[in-house]
């Protein structure tokens, strides 16, 4: 689509009619009832991509209970999600063992640090056995992560490593979408 975008604007020609086009040829090839290409799997962005994969689950799991399903809560995680990477400071400071990690929450990003960095900790320490405590004050969020025999791998993952640590985000997707779970 940006290639489009781009060969477009160079030819001067009106780049609503080509988005147009592209959209009139997804519908048409998704009417015909088309396959997916060979090797394709993203259908989107990241965050689009995790929800269409939640609703085909939803979707095809008969004792999906509709009337609980919260795939708006689904998105407003997947939008902290990307929201966590407009941080725009985290200071780390080793520890004896690990890392101190202070996150200013007036920044962008600081909303969802606030609720995210929280509920992640301990599914960090679940995940791994490490020592993972959070303080959160009013403009700044604390978290210290340490283990001795771990000390050289916190540091390394630093605060995003450490926020993606660990396969449980695809369950807690679910979990949150089907109106189960925690959305952050």
């Amino acid at each position: 689509m940006l290639r489009s975008l781009a060969i477009a604007c160079s030819l001067g020609l009106p780049i609503v009619a080509q988005a147009q086009t592209s959209h009139q040829g997804h519908a048409a090839h998704m009417s015909a009832g088309a396959a997916e290409p060979a090797g394709a799997m993203e259908p989107g962005n990241d965050a689009f991509g995790a929800l269409a994969e939640i609703v085909e689950i939803l979707r095809s799991d008969p004792s999906t209970d509709w009337s609980r399903v919260d795939i708006a809560g689904l998105r407003a995680h997947l939008l902290d999600m990307d929201a966590l990477f407009d941080l725009e400071t985290v200071e780390q400071a080793d520890t004896a063992t690990g890392i101190i990690l202070t996150i200013p929450t007036d920044q962008p990003g600081g909303d969802a640090a606030g609720r995210m960095v929280p509920a992640h900790a301990p599914v960090l320490t679940g995940e791994t056995g490490w020592s993972s405590q959070v303080t959160v004050q009013e403009d700044v969020i604390e978290w210290v992560v340490e283990d001795p025999r771990d000390s050289a791998q916190i540091r390394a993952l630093g605060f995003f490593g450490l926020m993606a640590v660990g396969n449980h985000h695809p369950a807690h997707h679910l979990a949150v979408a089907s109106g189960h779970g925690m959305g952050h």
